[in-house]
């Protein structure tokens, strides 16, 4: 327990102040947001802040902040300290970046802003994984929320066979296309209170229970800091792919960027997007001590890491009716994850071909192809045997790959803006790291041995950072001499503040 007790300690003490010189460096000020100079009555439509800072949580804490830590934890209560340490230092300051970035540039979306800061090239590269990355998202978050609502709710086997589950499939692709084409101020800004409500009951009545049913959590010790997994997976880079939104996630700058446009001044920012990141990870970290908690007590070696625990641990720490909360709680996440993640591709896809979205006849031609490629995808998985295994692999390795290019992209605008370039250059680094590892030695990819991975990864990521940091070195070389000037009053500004 008291490795627990610190890793909480880390996210919440660390978070507090990291975030406030994370803040500092950045500089809000009080410049007009484009959620108010471009208010289109669609996308661009200033809100509170409370209720962007929900709507920002829903749409990040997909099934990947339960799901990863009831896998990740398999590997010890080095997990308990990896969460909060990934958090506050790696996804709260890409999160917060991510969309301060996007609202300085006129609620520009991540391609754009890869673009604009990375150049055509890798503009094009980051477009094939992101448009891939959002397929699979929408499609992931389908399947899962539609299989809880059949095993859970309704008691009945999640078989392609079952007719039910086409049923709950078709429902949640209907809500995902209303939410997609609707103003978000009208679909999503309104059911996403009522969402939130069960949220943060599930999660507090989760983590309440932790402690009053006494649940046995391991502390780290000199034989299991390495990180122990049963089947002998190494902990780099397997778990910080297993646990990506609780610490890190690429899927999260484009919703942040999402969110952006609906900011109503930039000293909003913090809130709406680090400390969202930051509950975020206290989530993880409360489904990785229930579920270590429910494993210490004695489960079928069949239910270790599968979705069935999500039940085992609600229905165990608060009973059927608590569990029963909780468990709806657990099928909100990803359904308020799939919809903004379809509705971040059709403002990308708008973005890259020009085309305006405040007609609907637009919004309709955009999300009709999206939702058929999806919908395919979604087949294909629930009908091949190891369907979903892959989907779900492929669908972890391209959402953190696609953090690489945010991370990068952040650090060329702080290196133009003589800002802490290193505190995204490191973390970018790592991920660069665990990225190209994981794909050179997982089945999945090339199969190459561990320590040859490890090799060739290391070698890429040096290649990573020395490109990052120089990409903004020329970037701030080709800046006009105007901008330069103006850049540097800023800076000067918020030096003074």
């Amino acid at each position: 327990m008291l490795t627990f007790l610190i890793g909480l300690a880390i996210l919440i003490i660390g978070g507090f102040f990291y975030g406030i010189y994370v803040e500092n460096m950045f500089g809000p000020d009080d410049r007009v947001t484009p959620a108010v100079s471009m208010n289109d009555g669609v996308d661009y439509v200033p809100m509170g802040k409370w209720k962007n800072s929900l709507i920002e949580l829903l749409n990040i804490a997909g099934t990947g902040p339960i799901l990863g830590p009831i896998l990740g934890i398999l590997f010890g209560p080095i997990a308990f300290i990896a969460i909060p340490v990934g958090c506050v230092l790696g996804g709260a300051l890409h999160d917060y970046l991510s969309g301060m970035i996007s609202i300085r540039e006129k609620g520009a979306q991540m391609p754009a802003l890869v673009k604009k800061y990375l150049g055509n090239t890798t503009f094009q590269v980051y477009n094939i994984f992101v448009c891939l990355l959002m397929l699979l998202v929408g499609a992931v978050f389908v399947y899962t929320p539609g299989d809880l609502i059949v095993t859970s709710i309704f008691k009945q086997k999640a078989d392609v066979s079952n007719p039910l589950v086409l049923v709950v499939y078709i429902a949640i692709f209907i809500y995902y296309l209303v939410a997609t084409l609707f103003p978000i101020d009208k679909i999503i800004g309104k059911v996403y209170p009522i969402f939130g409500a069960v949220l943060v009951l599930s999660a507090v009545g989760i983590f309440a229970g932790i402690f009053l049913k006494g649940y046995q959590l391991d502390n780290l010790t000199a034989d299991n800091w390495r990180g122990i997994h049963p089947d002998g997976l190494p902990f780099i880079p397997i778990f910080f792919v297993t646990v990506a939104c609780g610490i890190v996630s690429g899927f999260h700058s484009t919703q942040a960027t999402l969110i952006g446009r609906s900011v109503k001044s930039e000293k909003e920012g913090k809130l709406i997007f680090f400390n969202m990141m930051l509950v975020e990870g206290f989530i993880a970290m409360t489904w990785a001590a229930a579920a270590m908690g429910i494993y210490n007590k004695g489960i079928s070696p069949d239910a270790v890491g599968k979705p069935v625990v999500i039940s085992l641990v609600a229905n165990d720490l608060l009973g059927t009716v608590g569990g029963l909360i909780a468990i709806i709680g657990v099928i909100v996440l990803p359904i308020t994850s799939g919809d903004t993640a379809l509705r971040s591709l059709r403002l990308m896809v708008a973005e890259y071909f020009n085309i305006e979205q405040k007609s609907s006849k637009n919004r309709i031609i955009i999300s009709s192809i999206i939702f058929v490629a999806a919908g395919a995808i979604l087949w294909f998985a629930k009908t091949n045997a190891k369907g979903f295994q892959i989907l779900w692999q492929y669908f972890a390795w391209s959402n953190q790959t696609i953090s690489i290019f945010a991370f990068a992209m952040i650090v060329v605008y702080l290196v133009m803006h003589n800002k802490n370039f290193v505190s995204a250059l490191i973390p970018g680094s790592f991920y660069t790291f665990i990225i190209t590892t994981y794909i050179l030695q997982a089945k999945i990819g090339f199969n190459l041995p561990l320590k040859v991975s490890y090799l060739i990864g290391a070698v890429l990521t040096v290649i990573y950072a020395v490109l990052a940091y120089l990409a903004g070195v020329n970037k701030k070389g080709s800046m006009q001499p105007d901008t330069a000037a103006a850049v540097n009053k800023t800076q000067q500004g918020v030096s003074k503040n």
